[in-house]
């Protein structure tokens, strides 16, 4: 196995209790978890099935997986059999460990985006494999590659794939024999930009063949506690994760089960959170800009990809000064140590408190 890297967010520690000495108290736009209600819809249906002794499936209920099959088509425009949707206990898990579960073998490469969540890097180095961080897919040479994950709306950036790029990605994944993973926690959280799933007919032509979406609730529903995901696509690939995980017990508790069933065959809740975090985006945004930031992709998710110029540490050290703790750009890959990522997941209140104190 390859080392793994220190854990990153143990180094903003200092930075988080400056700003906690502010005197309006800290405003905390580093890690981005959810600060609103669970759904009223998902509570009673967590609490409803609360009495359950018996073991779960590793496979989910059928309710649970024609909700996420119905969800992807509402939402996404993306037609999938529920017998190739397979939930995981929250999707930091799958990404982290899917190389494994894949056979991933030592020696060859796993590929994703320069700029990147941390966790892509981590999960190769579980399988003994070669992280590689690129976002040049064409300028590889002939090095195997069995896994590329893509990242659309990304984290840390906001950025959207085009379709066209997503199509470019299939197409040479499909050549050389490689899965594409694509992480699309975010996709409902469309801004300025409205994101495409990989399973979408635009993208990849009808066929989930070599392809796997990776779908969380954690920020549409913000279930962050409850550990609540899915993978969904290719039925083969589908069928050997799920052959691994009933080996490994990686069982997702029957209550959340049916509390992710309930989420996502609502809507409205989902809308509603939409919207708050459109608002704080609005309130943000323009006052980081007044103070000097510029912001870069950032049409879609939950975090705003900033620069005034400066390394990320004295730009997280500005802030912090303000009581605002930030996300410094080299949490993400060396492409970002002139930015910070600043996430919209706190409160009104403090979000209003960041803004007057930019001004």
């Amino acid at each position: 196995m390859i080392g793994l890297p220190d854990f990153p967010w143990d180094r903003l520690a200092p930075y988080k209790e400056r700003a906690r000495e502010h005197p309006g108290g800290i405003v905390d736009l580093s890690v981005g978890t959810p600060v609103d209600p669970v759904p009223e819809v998902v509570r009673k249906a967590l609490a409803e099935s609360a009495d359950t002794p018996g073991y779960p499936l590793t496979y989910g209920t059928s309710r649970l997986r024609e909700a996420a099959a119905g969800w992807m088509r509402r939402r996404l425009g993306v037609t999938i059999d529920p017998a190739n949707v397979l939930p995981t206990i929250g999707s930091k898990e799958l990404v982290a460990w899917l190389p494994t579960l894949l056979g991933v073998r030592p020696g060859t490469r796993v590929v994703f985006p320069e700029l990147a969540y941390p966790t892509y890097d981590v999960g190769a180095r579980l399988a003994g494999a070669e992280p590689y961080a690129t976002d040049g897919l064409l300028s590889l040479g002939p090095e195997p590659v069995p896994l590329v994950w893509v990242n659309s709306p990304a984290n840390p950036t906001g950025r959207v794939l085009p379709a066209e790029h997503l199509r470019k990605v299939v197409s040479w994944a499909r050549e050389r024999g490689a899965i594409v993973a694509s992480d699309e926690c975010y996709i409902e959280l469309g801004f300025e930009e409205q994101p495409l799933s990989i399973l979408h007919p635009d993208v990849c032509g009808g066929s989930h063949e070599g392809l796997l979406a990776v779908h969380s609730l954690s920020k549409r529903s913000n279930l962050a506690g409850y550990r609540a995901a899915f993978v969904a696509g290719d039925p083969a690939l589908i069928r050997r994760l799920l052959e691994v995980r009933k080996h490994a017990g990686m069982m997702m508790p029957a209550p959340v089960q049916a509390a992710m069933t309930a989420a996502l065959e609502d809507d409205a809740h989902a809308e509603e959170q939409r919207a708050r975090y459109a608002a704080r985006r609005a309130a943000l945004r323009p006052a980081l800009t007044a103070a000097g930031w510029r912001i870069e992709h950032s049409t879609a998710g939950l975090y705003l990809w900033a620069t005034n110029g400066r390394d990320c540490w004295e730009q997280v050290s500005e802030l912090a000064a303000k009581g605002i703790l930030v996300a410094p750009g080299e949490f993400y890959g060396s492409a970002g140590r002139r930015y910070v990522r600043i996430a919209v997941t706190a409160t009104d209140e403090r979000i209003d408190a960041a803004v007057t104190r930019l001004q």
